[in-house]
């Protein structure tokens, strides 16, 4: 049975505001980690954000926090070597993953992030989804579905999110939707709704925020 994929529907009130104030509290940066012993406690839920080199990762976590320079923007692929642990409130962790799909960084290090990111994927008992970042321009390129394959061997839910649709006018985003849609469904741990975002616009931002605020 293929799952059928939609977009996220606009949050109710109360979620919309459950995401306003989590993100709207304390946000800070608690470390950088480069192996499973470095992990913080589990001790509360905490969701992920995977996405290739320059999909605008930093720039849609900055978006989601209200904070310009939380997640640090690189314009060099394969800047970000390492699992950034951030801390909203009490409540959740948000989780950036080292970006992929990079051509310049050296054999052994490539090597070393995707064990370290199988490890994580597969053994973190608190992760409660990946959100695997899209480029609205691209769609789902050969190498998202390495990611996407990883995800589904782990057994990890993921959302797909697509980002910088203000870079594209309203065909061209209609196809790209369509074509996201038909790669998640080969995909069993996909999760059957697409976020569609724009940091710049800050188009589904608040339904990014209420999801991640109202998950169990």
């Amino acid at each position: 049975m293929t799952l059928q994929f939609a977009l996220a529907p606009e949050p109710e009130d109360e979620a919309r505001e459950r995401g306003r104030l989590l993100f709207a509290g304390p946000v800070t940066f608690v470390k950088g980690v480069v192996a499973m012993s470095g992990l913080p406690p589990a001790d509360r839920l905490e969701v992920c954000f995977a996405g290739r080199s320059n999909v605008g990762k930093s720039s849609l976590i900055n978006a989601l926090t209200g904070r310009k320079t939380l997640a640090r923007a690189s314009n060099t692929p394969g800047r970000t070597q390492e699992i950034n642990y951030f801390a909203l409130g009490e409540e959740r962790y948000l989780v950036d993953l080292p970006g992929y799909g990079y051509a310049e960084a050296p054999v052994a290090v490539v090597a070393k992030w995707q064990a370290l990111l199988k490890q994580y994927l597969s053994g973190r008992v608190t992760l409660r989804r990946a959100f695997v970042l899209i480029d609205a321009r691209h769609g789902v390129k050969a190498v998202d579905e390495e990611i996407l394959k990883l995800l589904d061997r782990s057994a990890v839910t993921f959302q797909a999110v697509l980002t910088k649709v203000d870079k594209i006018n309203r065909v061209e985003r209609e196809a790209v939707i369509d074509q996201v849609k038909g790669a998640l469904g080969k995909h069993p741990a996909a999760y059957p709704e697409l976020v569609v975002t724009s940091s710049e616009k800050g188009e589904g931002i608040e339904t990014l925020r209420a999801i991640i605020a109202t998950m169990e």
